[in-house]
């Protein structure tokens, strides 16, 4: 194929895209020459900004001029779908995107594709599991010209977000004979650009640049604690430029930190996977259009998030990898001459980073209790959940790493065994629990300053070229405003904020299957927290309580329950009866006792003192079933219960999943108490 076409088409993409008089860099043109040659390989990995979905709009330009079949873009999220087909359409391209939120489109864009009138076709990964997509995947294999893999580090294990329902997509589209393949990824180090080039096959052609930010001015802010990160934030929306996203690491921090930013007075929203489909795509346009200084958010507000004016990305907690910590700031300066990228970091991060360096991995133990249970025949999750015991989370990660290697298969909402012999890489995903905890640990250096930050980052990477880039906080030695301490009244006001809210305790309303008891929950009413997860304004005291294994409750909590119960009583419909310890193993089961007394010292009520603990303790991470039936045999009346007029307050120093406060809340249910009222000093995530 001609080189002019790729030049004649790359220009005029450039110029829809950028405007008139945009010029093309010299390696996106050799990449457009390279992938339109027939039934090409390549693989980009270019910063953030650098054009690479440009690349992929010109070749597709350019290929469709000549006759081939439209481009299939594979895309990881919904936010980077929606900002890719407009921009395939300012290129001018028709474009449309396949999806879970579009289903009753799908028709329509499927006969738009038969009378080829699409350009572009965008899918997510886990398209390739629904039997109404995957049952057309042949058909438009043998039609499209280019496959496009946005996100490359996603199909490979070595990659810090790897997505088994992505890895097993790409695999099918690279089994395409005719059209030619493009990868790209702004955040691949040695070790990903090497498993994705094999992937690729034989004769790949890498186009790899420097992942440099020249408008980047990194910066860390050390020794924060939880709550001074807050008030840290607090301080600095006041003078940072522009518009921009705070990162935190779970959905509750979201939640958390937007609500007291807007008790600050500032226009903030919460972003997570947790939101309705129009709900994030509200927050992504208000941030857009500057209706909101920041976004709060976890990782899902990341990949492909098209705002080139983003001024500023704060950290409050470090993702556990150098390429998911440069892949979230590369949102920001992408079309501006600066813009801020601020890390607050603490040691309570590293409690995150060891879950998520296994959470993915798939335990051989657990694998085995999954298929011996599919030889008996298809299961549903919900089903799997109860007969092997691993959590619903874990199970189904596992599920879709199994379909992977073709070991199972999903029909409708239930999975079976394909017979393929299952062997477990031990010395596989042993490796990558090495390497994740190595890249933890080189995050942790990049949060204590030990050298230029924007050179860390390039060498975490494996950049070919890093280089100190005079412009970061260790580089400087200067920090954003307010510095390294927040002025005090935001420090007072986060913590003022952080010990006002009222957790509120959601009753369960189902029993798990293949448990003693029934359909719905009875006698469990909603109850209140004093603390979830790690809560800022209880930090030290959380973290006593923790050193004590829930054994010793610290005055600080035990006050902060007496504030829940003096907010919680204004909405009480009536007043509790009494106040009943819930029932709990060893030392932690004291501690309840005592809550009790104290609070019912306090409201002049009467302590009941009727439920026991019988046996073991409840074994780690059991999924519902196994954790209820071990509950409901543990869980014992020890004294009758006198008729109450009322409902009675259950006491418990901790909860996680909450099946121990409904077995007890059950069990006083069955001996006549009208209902419980969980009261809870730590609520665990």
């Amino acid at each position: 194929m001609p080189n002019d076409l790729a030049a004649e088409h790359t220009q005029i993409v450039l110029e829809r895209l950028a405007g008139g008089g945009a010029v093309p860099r010299g390696d996106q043109l050799d990449a457009v020459r390279a992938i339109i040659e027939p039934a090409a390989r390549v693989l980009v990995v270019q910063a953030t900004g650098w054009g690479k979905s440009a690349v992929y709009w010109a070749a597709t330009s350019a290929l469709r001029s000549t006759g081939a079949g439209p481009t299939l873009v594979v895309s990881p999220l919904l936010a980077l779908m929606r900002d890719q087909v407009n921009a395939a359409t300012r290129a001018g391209l028709r474009a449309a995107t396949i999806n879970s939120t579009n289903i009753d489109d799908w028709d329509s864009v499927f006969r738009a594709l038969d009378s080829d009138e699409l350009d572009v076709l965008l899918v997510s990964p886990e398209r390739l599991g629904n039997p109404r997509f995957a049952a057309r995947l042949d058909q438009l294999m043998a039609r499209v010209g280019l496959v496009v893999i946005d996100e490359a580090h996603c199909i490979s294990d070595w990659g810090f977000d790897f997505r088994p329902d992505y890895q097993r997509l790409a695999r099918a589209l690279l089994g395409t004979p005719t059209a030619s393949v493009l990868a790209t990824t702004a955040t691949a180090n040695s070790r990903v650009v090497a498993d994705v080039e094999s992937q690729l096959g034989s004769g790949a052609v890498t186009f790899r640049g420097t992942l440099a930010r020249t408008s980047l001015q990194l910066a860390v802010v050390p020794g924060l604690a939880p709550l001074e990160r807050y008030a840290w934030v607090a301080d600095a929306l006041h003078t940072l430029p522009g518009s921009g996203i705070i990162y935190v690491l779970t959905v509750a921090e979201a939640e958390r930190l937007a609500a007291f930013l807007q008790s600050c007075g500032h226009e903030v929203a919460a972003y997570s996977g947790q939101l309705e489909a129009e709900q994030r795509e509200q927050v992504e346009d208000a941030l857009r259009r500057n209706e909101v200084k920041a976004v709060v958010a976890t990782s899902a507000l990341g990949m492909g998030y098209d705002k080139p004016d983003l001024g500023f990305c704060i950290h409050v907690g470090s993702p556990s990898t150098p390429v998911a910590y440069y892949q979230q700031v590369g949102r920001a300066g992408r079309a501006l001459d600066h813009a801020v990228a601020v890390l607050l970091s603490s040691d309570s991060d590293e409690r995150i980073w060891d879950y998520f360096a296994t959470a993915s991995i798939p335990n051989a133990a657990d694998v085995d209790k999954v298929l011996i249970a599919l030889a008996a025949g298809p299961q549903s999750t919900v089903e799997l959940d109860s007969t092997t015991g691993v959590r619903r989370g874990r199970l189904e990660t596992l599920l879709k790493i199994l379909a992977v290697d073709g070991v199972v298969t999903k029909d409708g909402t239930r999975w079976a065994s394909t017979g393929e012999t299952y062997v477990h890489n031990t010395t596989k995903w042993d490796t990558l629990t090495r390497m994740r905890r190595a890249e933890a640990d080189l995050m942790r250096q990049y949060a204590h300053g030990r050298g230029c930050l924007m050179a860390y980052l390039q060498q975490a990477l494996d950049d070919p070229s890093p280089a100190q880039c005079g412009r970061c906080s260790v580089c400087t030695g200067a920090l954003p405003q307010p510095g390294t301490a927040p002025a005090a009244e935001w420090l007072e006001a986060a913590r003022a904020f952080s010990r006002g809210v009222d957790i509120v305790v959601e009753p369960r309303k189902l029993w798990p299957q293949g448990v003693a008891r029934r359909g719905r929950i009875a006698g469990l009413l909603e109850g209140r927290a004093v603390a979830f997860a790690d809560d800022p304004g209880w930090a030290e005291a959380l973290r006593d309580l923790q050193r004590s294994g829930y054994g010793t409750l610290p005055e600080p909590l035990v006050g902060g329950a007496v504030e829940v119960l003096r907010r919680w009583a204004k909405v009480w419909s009536q007043r509790p009866a009494a106040v009943v310890p819930a029932a709990a193993f060893g030392e932690e089961g004291e501690a309840n006792r005592r809550l009790a007394a104290d609070i019912a010292k306090i409201g002049r009520l009467e302590v009941l003192d009727v439920l026991r603990w019988e046996g073991e303790a409840l074994g780690p991470d059991l999924s519902s079933s196994p954790a209820v039936r071990h509950l409901e045999s543990a869980i014992v009346l020890g004294a009758p219960v006198e008729p109450l007029p009322g409902p009675v307050l259950l006491c418990a120093a901790s909860m996680r999943s909450g099946w121990a406060l409904t077995v007890c809340a059950a069990v006083l249910h069955e001996a006549g108490v009208r209902g419980s009222m969980p009261l809870v000093i730590h609520r665990l995530p």
